[in-house]
Protein backbone atom coordinates (compact mmCIF):
# COMPACT_ATOMS: atom_id res chain seq x y z
CA UNK A 1 0.00 0.00 0.00
CA UNK A 2 3.09 2.53 0.73
CA UNK A 3 4.38 1.74 -2.50
CA UNK A 4 1.01 2.20 -4.21
CA UNK A 5 0.59 5.52 -2.02
CA UNK A 6 3.90 6.92 -3.49
CA UNK A 7 2.78 6.28 -7.40
CA UNK A 8 -0.36 7.80 -6.55
CA UNK A 9 1.30 11.38 -5.46
CA UNK A 10 4.11 10.80 -7.56
CA UNK A 11 2.30 10.58 -10.72
CA UNK A 12 -0.73 12.61 -9.82
CA UNK A 13 1.59 15.40 -8.68
CA UNK A 14 3.68 15.39 -11.72
CA UNK A 15 0.30 15.08 -14.03
CA UNK A 16 -1.23 17.98 -12.07
CA UNK A 17 1.49 19.72 -12.95
CA UNK A 18 1.76 19.35 -16.49
CA UNK A 19 -1.72 20.25 -16.51
CA UNK A 20 -1.86 23.17 -14.72
CA UNK A 21 1.27 24.76 -16.89
CA UNK A 22 -1.76 24.01 -19.75
CA UNK A 23 -4.19 26.26 -18.30
CA UNK A 24 -1.32 29.36 -16.82
CA UNK A 25 -0.33 31.61 -19.85
CA UNK A 26 2.97 32.47 -20.10
CA UNK A 27 3.98 35.94 -18.69
CA UNK A 28 5.11 38.69 -21.69
CA UNK A 29 9.05 39.28 -21.97
CA UNK A 30 8.69 42.33 -21.03
CA UNK A 31 7.38 41.30 -17.24
CA UNK A 32 3.52 42.54 -17.56
CA UNK A 33 0.78 41.26 -16.75
CA UNK A 34 -1.32 38.15 -19.07
CA UNK A 35 -3.74 39.50 -21.41
CA UNK A 36 -6.02 38.41 -19.34
CA UNK A 37 -5.81 41.26 -16.77
CA UNK A 38 -4.58 39.01 -13.83
CA UNK A 39 -1.22 37.18 -13.61
CA UNK A 40 -0.79 33.99 -13.03
CA UNK A 41 2.31 32.70 -11.01
CA UNK A 42 4.83 30.51 -12.57
CA UNK A 43 3.91 26.48 -11.06
CA UNK A 44 0.49 27.71 -10.15
CA UNK A 45 -2.43 25.24 -10.02
CA UNK A 46 -5.98 25.11 -10.67
CA UNK A 47 -8.23 25.58 -7.74
CA UNK A 48 -10.73 22.94 -7.16
CA UNK A 49 -8.34 20.17 -9.61
CA UNK A 50 -6.08 18.67 -7.00
CA UNK A 51 -7.34 19.49 -3.52
CA UNK A 52 -8.23 15.72 -2.99
CA UNK A 53 -4.95 14.22 -3.83
CA UNK A 54 -3.12 17.16 -2.05
CA UNK A 55 -4.44 17.11 1.47
CA UNK A 56 -4.05 14.88 3.92
CA UNK A 57 -6.32 14.18 7.69
CA UNK A 58 -3.86 14.23 10.17
CA UNK A 59 -3.60 11.86 12.84
CA UNK A 60 -4.50 12.24 16.38
CA UNK A 61 -2.25 13.82 17.98
CA UNK A 62 -0.13 15.00 15.22
CA UNK A 63 -0.08 18.32 15.13
CA UNK A 64 0.99 18.28 18.70
CA UNK A 65 3.61 16.60 18.16
CA UNK A 66 4.59 18.40 15.07
CA UNK A 67 4.75 21.68 17.17
CA UNK A 68 7.01 19.84 19.86
CA UNK A 69 8.95 19.00 17.02
CA UNK A 70 9.72 22.77 15.63
CA UNK A 71 10.03 24.42 19.20
CA UNK A 72 13.12 21.64 19.71
CA UNK A 73 14.05 22.29 16.18
CA UNK A 74 14.05 25.87 17.11
CA UNK A 75 16.54 25.25 20.21
CA UNK A 76 19.17 23.41 17.90
CA UNK A 77 18.58 26.19 15.64
CA UNK A 78 19.77 28.98 17.91
CA UNK A 79 22.51 26.69 18.97
CA UNK A 80 23.58 26.41 15.39
CA UNK A 81 23.88 29.77 15.25
CA UNK A 82 25.58 30.91 18.38
CA UNK A 83 28.55 28.13 17.33
CA UNK A 84 29.00 29.23 13.78
CA UNK A 85 29.14 33.01 15.08
CA UNK A 86 31.72 31.50 18.05
CA UNK A 87 33.09 30.05 14.80
CA UNK A 88 33.47 26.68 16.73
CA UNK A 89 31.87 25.03 13.35
CA UNK A 90 31.38 25.41 9.78
CA UNK A 91 27.61 24.95 9.06
CA UNK A 92 27.24 22.24 6.26
CA UNK A 93 23.72 23.15 4.07
CA UNK A 94 21.39 21.56 5.88
CA UNK A 95 22.42 23.01 9.32
CA UNK A 96 22.28 26.76 7.72
CA UNK A 97 18.62 26.09 6.41
CA UNK A 98 17.99 24.67 10.00
CA UNK A 99 19.75 27.45 11.85
CA UNK A 100 17.61 30.27 10.11
CA UNK A 101 14.00 28.99 11.68
CA UNK A 102 13.34 31.19 14.01
CA UNK A 103 10.02 32.30 16.73
CA UNK A 104 8.41 33.89 14.23
CA UNK A 105 8.44 30.84 11.66
CA UNK A 106 7.53 28.44 14.45
CA UNK A 107 4.36 30.74 15.31
CA UNK A 108 3.13 31.01 11.73
CA UNK A 109 3.60 26.68 11.97
CA UNK A 110 1.61 27.03 14.75
CA UNK A 111 -1.46 28.45 13.17
CA UNK A 112 -1.02 26.42 10.40
CA UNK A 113 -0.82 23.78 12.57
CA UNK A 114 -4.15 25.14 14.17
CA UNK A 115 -5.52 25.24 11.18
CA UNK A 116 -4.85 21.44 10.02
CA UNK A 117 -6.03 20.19 12.96
CA UNK A 118 -9.55 21.97 13.06
CA UNK A 119 -10.28 21.38 9.38
CA UNK A 120 -9.18 17.95 8.92
CA UNK A 121 -6.31 19.18 6.92
CA UNK A 122 -7.66 21.77 4.60
CA UNK A 123 -5.25 24.39 5.36
CA UNK A 124 -5.29 27.44 2.56
CA UNK A 125 -4.95 30.64 4.63
CA UNK A 126 -4.20 34.04 2.55
CA UNK A 127 -1.10 36.15 4.18
CA UNK A 128 -3.49 38.41 5.33
CA UNK A 129 -4.85 35.87 7.82
CA UNK A 130 -1.81 34.63 9.08
CA UNK A 131 -0.23 37.82 8.84
CA UNK A 132 -3.86 38.90 11.53
CA UNK A 133 -3.70 35.65 13.34
CA UNK A 134 0.43 35.74 14.30
CA UNK A 135 0.52 39.92 14.07
CA UNK A 136 3.22 40.07 11.69
CA UNK A 137 3.89 41.66 9.05
CA UNK A 138 3.35 40.22 5.09
CA UNK A 139 6.86 40.40 4.44
CA UNK A 140 7.35 38.51 7.65
CA UNK A 141 4.93 35.91 6.84
CA UNK A 142 6.08 35.33 3.65
CA UNK A 143 10.31 34.68 4.67
CA UNK A 144 8.66 32.22 7.56
CA UNK A 145 6.65 30.28 4.80
CA UNK A 146 10.17 30.09 3.26
CA UNK A 147 12.47 29.40 6.22
CA UNK A 148 9.40 26.24 6.69
CA UNK A 149 9.16 25.19 2.96
CA UNK A 150 13.00 25.09 3.44
CA UNK A 151 13.57 22.98 6.38
CA UNK A 152 10.86 20.70 4.95
CA UNK A 153 8.27 21.52 7.59
CA UNK A 154 5.26 22.04 5.54
CA UNK A 155 4.91 22.11 1.67
CA UNK A 156 2.87 24.76 0.19
CA UNK A 157 1.42 24.81 -3.90
CA UNK A 158 0.17 27.78 -5.58
CA UNK A 159 -3.47 28.27 -6.83
CA UNK A 160 -5.15 30.22 -9.23
CA UNK A 161 -8.86 30.48 -10.18
CA UNK A 162 -11.03 31.54 -13.01
CA UNK A 163 -13.12 34.63 -12.53
CA UNK A 164 -15.79 36.27 -15.23
CA UNK A 165 -14.12 38.77 -17.63
CA UNK A 166 -15.91 41.17 -19.56
CA UNK A 167 -17.78 39.82 -22.95
CA UNK A 168 -17.81 36.42 -20.61
CA UNK A 169 -14.72 35.83 -21.43
CA UNK A 170 -12.29 33.73 -18.70
CA UNK A 171 -9.77 35.37 -16.65
CA UNK A 172 -7.57 34.12 -14.59
CA UNK A 173 -6.81 35.54 -10.83
CA UNK A 174 -4.38 33.76 -8.41
CA UNK A 175 -6.00 32.93 -5.21
CA UNK A 176 -4.53 31.37 -2.02
CA UNK A 177 -2.11 28.56 -1.55
CA UNK A 178 -2.32 25.24 -0.17
CA UNK A 179 -0.56 24.01 2.72
CA UNK A 180 0.53 20.56 4.13
CA UNK A 181 2.36 19.90 7.06
CA UNK A 182 4.84 17.58 7.34
CA UNK A 183 7.57 15.82 9.17
CA UNK A 184 11.09 16.62 8.21
CA UNK A 185 13.66 13.72 8.18
CA UNK A 186 16.39 16.64 8.47
CA UNK A 187 15.71 17.45 12.14
CA UNK A 188 15.70 14.20 13.42
CA UNK A 189 19.17 14.02 14.64
CA UNK A 190 18.59 17.56 16.65
CA UNK A 191 15.47 15.65 18.60
CA UNK A 192 15.65 13.72 21.61
CA UNK A 193 15.75 10.11 21.47
CA UNK A 194 11.82 10.25 22.34
CA UNK A 195 10.70 12.10 19.90
CA UNK A 196 12.22 10.18 16.88
CA UNK A 197 10.20 7.86 14.82
CA UNK A 198 10.72 4.21 16.03
CA UNK A 199 12.51 2.11 13.35
CA UNK A 200 10.58 -0.47 11.62
CA UNK A 201 11.85 -3.66 13.16
CA UNK A 202 13.96 -5.74 10.65
CA UNK A 203 11.26 -8.17 9.98
CA UNK A 204 8.52 -5.48 8.54
CA UNK A 205 11.11 -3.97 7.11
CA UNK A 206 12.01 -6.57 4.71
CA UNK A 207 8.39 -7.21 4.44
CA UNK A 208 7.87 -3.93 3.14
CA UNK A 209 10.69 -4.01 0.98
CA UNK A 210 9.27 -7.16 -0.65
CA UNK A 211 5.84 -5.79 -1.15
CA UNK A 212 7.47 -2.91 -2.95
CA UNK A 213 9.42 -4.90 -4.88
CA UNK A 214 6.06 -7.02 -5.99
CA UNK A 215 4.60 -3.63 -6.67
CA UNK A 216 7.55 -2.50 -9.13
CA UNK A 217 7.07 -5.64 -11.08
CA UNK A 218 3.00 -5.62 -11.42
CA UNK A 219 3.61 -1.92 -12.75
CA UNK A 220 6.19 -2.97 -15.10
CA UNK A 221 4.07 -5.36 -17.23
CA UNK A 222 1.36 -2.50 -17.81
CA UNK A 223 0.97 -0.48 -20.25
CA UNK A 224 0.90 3.03 -20.19
CA UNK A 225 -2.77 3.19 -20.08
CA UNK A 226 -2.95 0.58 -17.79
CA UNK A 227 -0.33 2.25 -15.68
CA UNK A 228 -2.23 5.60 -15.72
CA UNK A 229 -5.48 3.78 -14.64
CA UNK A 230 -4.07 2.21 -11.83
CA UNK A 231 -2.28 5.21 -10.18
CA UNK A 232 -4.99 8.08 -10.84
CA UNK A 233 -8.62 8.27 -10.16
CA UNK A 234 -10.81 10.92 -10.94
CA UNK A 235 -11.18 13.18 -14.47
CA UNK A 236 -6.98 12.89 -14.45
CA UNK A 237 -7.06 9.27 -14.70
CA UNK A 238 -9.38 9.48 -18.39
CA UNK A 239 -7.20 11.80 -19.74
CA UNK A 240 -4.24 10.35 -18.87
CA UNK A 241 -5.26 7.15 -20.05
CA UNK A 242 -6.39 8.76 -23.66
CA UNK A 243 -2.74 9.77 -23.56
CA UNK A 244 -1.24 6.44 -22.45
CA UNK A 245 -3.70 4.84 -25.13
CA UNK A 246 -1.91 6.85 -27.80
CA UNK A 247 1.60 6.03 -26.56
CA UNK A 248 0.91 1.97 -26.59
CA UNK A 249 -0.72 2.47 -30.25
CA UNK A 250 2.41 4.36 -31.22
CA UNK A 251 5.24 2.05 -29.73
CA UNK A 252 2.90 -1.08 -31.53
CA UNK A 253 2.89 0.52 -34.74
CA UNK A 254 6.74 0.99 -34.41
CA UNK A 255 7.29 -2.39 -33.53
CA UNK A 256 5.06 -3.77 -36.48
CA UNK A 257 7.83 -3.81 -39.01
CA UNK A 258 10.88 -3.91 -37.21
CA UNK A 259 13.00 -5.34 -40.50
CA UNK A 260 13.91 -2.30 -41.63
CA UNK A 261 16.10 -1.12 -38.41
CA UNK A 262 17.74 -4.75 -38.50
CA UNK A 263 18.98 -4.61 -42.27
CA UNK A 264 20.32 -1.19 -41.39
CA UNK A 265 22.56 -2.71 -38.70
CA UNK A 266 23.45 -5.20 -40.87
CA UNK A 267 24.60 -3.23 -43.76
CA UNK A 268 26.93 -1.43 -40.99
CA UNK A 269 28.17 -4.20 -39.89
CA UNK A 270 28.92 -5.06 -43.63
CA UNK A 271 30.64 -1.45 -44.27
CA UNK A 272 32.68 -1.20 -41.02
CA UNK A 273 33.85 -4.74 -41.98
Amino acid sequence: MGIMTMAIITVGAASLQALGNMHTRKAARSGGVHRTGAPVLRGSLEAGSFEEAFFAVPAKGETDRLLHVARRTLDAARRLRRDARAGLRTLSVRERSIARLSAGAVRVFEEILTLARLNRGRVYPSYDHLADATGMGRATVARALAILEGIGFLVRQRRFQRVAGENGTARYAQTSNVYRTLMPSSVQAYLPRWMRPAPLPDDEAQHQADRADAMRDMLGTLSCRELAEVTVSGPLAKILARLGATLDRQQCESQKDPQPLFHSICNNQAVSA
